[in-house]
């Protein structure tokens, strides 16, 4: 007896044949470009932005010094938005139309201070102009700080130095890192006595303490730049995201990272 291949149901063939149903994609995420020194507080509120709203994207970071990064955006990096940690560095993009340079805003500032090793003998000072680094130092040791010739954080301490009157004395014994964070680190480890770094970065830090702070008029304020790349001003969520960060919805987590309002 003979008999017929069974026949499957219509339905279930249909489903059988059709292609699988595309799985929802989340969005593109944002590639934002930021100074090392930001990196604790935008990792914090990279939440926040996600809840703020369901068409929100998820924000890749890379995080380094601000020379290195603006480069890397001139020779064609996909960076959407780019925070600087000094004005200079955000002019020199702007000056190569590579920011939109009507969102470009500063809204946050820093101070610059003076670590030693969180189990060092170093005690607190007032740094003036008579405040002799040299002898604090001792015959070998280094002060870590960034590279003045293109970290802004060096930049600022040569400022600071040179106001005090030791920039001639103390530029052959410079650690200079190629970014804050690895000058909090060689003060961390104890291969330098002394640092010079911004308030915050010495703040997340366990291995360091801070024995006095650079007075304001000592090199020029320290305010970090925001500004929406040209790659990225073609898209709304760049700018959704940059006026979310300067907004006062992320205040308190500035303010909590040890940052304060340009100005203030």
């Amino acid at each position: 007896m003979l008999r017929r291949p069974l026949l499957l149901a219509p339905v279930l063939c249909a489903a059988l044949l059709a292609p699988a149903a595309p799985r929802a994609q989340e969005a593109a995420p944002l590639t934002v470009f930021a100074a090392a020194s930001l990196q604790d507080a935008l990792r914090a509120i990279e939440p926040a932005w996600r809840d703020a709203s369901p068409g929100n994207p998820p924000l890749r970071f890379s995080f380094a010094a601000s020379s290195a990064l603006a480069r890397q955006i001139e020779q064609g990096a996909p960076a959407d938005l780019f925070a600087s940690a000094d004005e200079p560095w955000m002019d020199y993009l702007q000056q190569r139309n590579l920011i939109a340079p009507a969102t470009r805003v500063s809204p946050l500032a820093n101070a610059l201070v003076l670590v030693a090793p969180a189990n060092g003998a170093a005690r607190p000072l007032a740094l003036g102009r008579g405040t002799d680094l040299a002898a604090l130092l001792g015959p070998d040791g280094r002060l870590a700080t960034g590279d003045p010739a293109h970290v802004p954080v060096g930049r600022y301490a040569q400022a600071a130095l040179d106001w005090m009157g030791q920039w001639q004395a103390l530029s052959p014994r410079l650690a200079r890192a190629d970014n804050v964070r690895s000058a909090l680190l060689l003060v961390e480890r104890g291969e330098a006595p002394l640092g010079i770094v911004y308030a915050t970065d010495a703040r997340a830090s366990q291995g360091v303490r801070v024995v006095g702070t650079f007075p304001v008029g000592s090199h020029p304020p320290v305010t970090y730049p925001f500004a929406v790349t040209r790659r990225g001003e073609a898209d709304a969520r760049t700018r959704a995201l940059l006026a979310f960060l300067t907004g006062p919805g992320t205040e308190e987590t500035w303010r909590r990272f040890g940052f304060s309002r340009a100005g203030q």
